[in-house]
């Protein structure tokens, strides 16, 4: 007779161990689908368990669950503007957009939904969530900036850069994932400095992070190469001086 071979032994999930599985299958969901278009039992099928286990971890059922995937999503969002405060500031801010990009294109759908508001499962400490994102982003960008204590002005252009980048992502999903992730990635970097000159015009604060910014900037990087494409554009403006 031949022998067969032996079958895994079945391994009790931990408590942790089921609710991460169950987290995961949720956010694979609701990242390429709308909330309200997922169900428990959606939930329930992609982690190959029945629907009373799924309560039995999220008894406050599905809006208690899109809250814990929500939470997930926003520590891995908040996470990609995590960058060692070394070398130039295009290419921190380079690095960090080639994460958060790269979770917009995993999450495409999901994102959306989260951004856009609307949802049928949204409530205040959905937006609280997500707004907590948004804080957390401002205040890793403000840390590559070496500003301990930063003006209204600078904050408000951080902030609102912040913003920008959510519309440009909000944008580029809709229009079929166009251009290329790298030439988004650095217009957004150009746009952030774009901006931060222009308050610079009128900010003591921000004049001296601007400076002190491309004082580590090479003549080939990205705000070099800036320079170089923008003064022949405004090059006529001299006569207005």
């Amino acid at each position: 007779m031949t022998s067969q071979a032996p079958t895994p032994a079945y391994r009790r999930l931990s408590v942790e161990e089921r609710r991460s599985q169950l987290l995961e299958a949720a956010l694979s969901l609701f990242a390429h689908r709308a909330p309200e278009e997922v169900s428990l039992d959606d939930v329930a099928e992609a982690a190959g368990v029945s629907r009373p286990l799924v309560y039995r971890y999220f008894p406050g059922g599905k809006q208690q669950l899109y809250e814990a995937a929500l939470r997930s999503a926003a520590e891995d969002l908040e996470h990609c503007f995590a960058e060692p405060p070394e070398g130039p500031l295009s290419e921190r801010l380079a690095r960090a957009l080639d994460r958060y990009l790269a979770f917009v294109d995993q999450h495409d759908a999901g994102f959306t939904a989260l951004l856009q508001g609307g949802s049928v499962v949204e409530t205040s400490r959905t937006t609280a969530i997500v707004d907590g994102v948004r804080r957390a982003a401002a205040e890793h960008i403000l840390d590559h900036l070496g500003v301990k204590d930063p003006g209204r002005r600078l904050r408000m252009t951080v902030r609102m850069w912040i913003t920008a980048v959510e519309g440009a992502s909000l944008s580029w999903l809709d229009g079929g994932k166009e251009p290329p992730l790298d030439e988004l990635r650095d217009w957004l970097v150009e746009q952030f400095v774009a901006m931060l000159v222009v308050s610079a015009g009128r900010d003591p604060q921000t004049a001296g992070v601007v400076q002190a910014a491309l004082a580590l900037e090479g003549r080939d990087g990205a705000l070099g190469k800036l320079a170089r494409a923008v003064l022949p554009v405004i090059g006529d403006a001299a006569r207005l001086l």
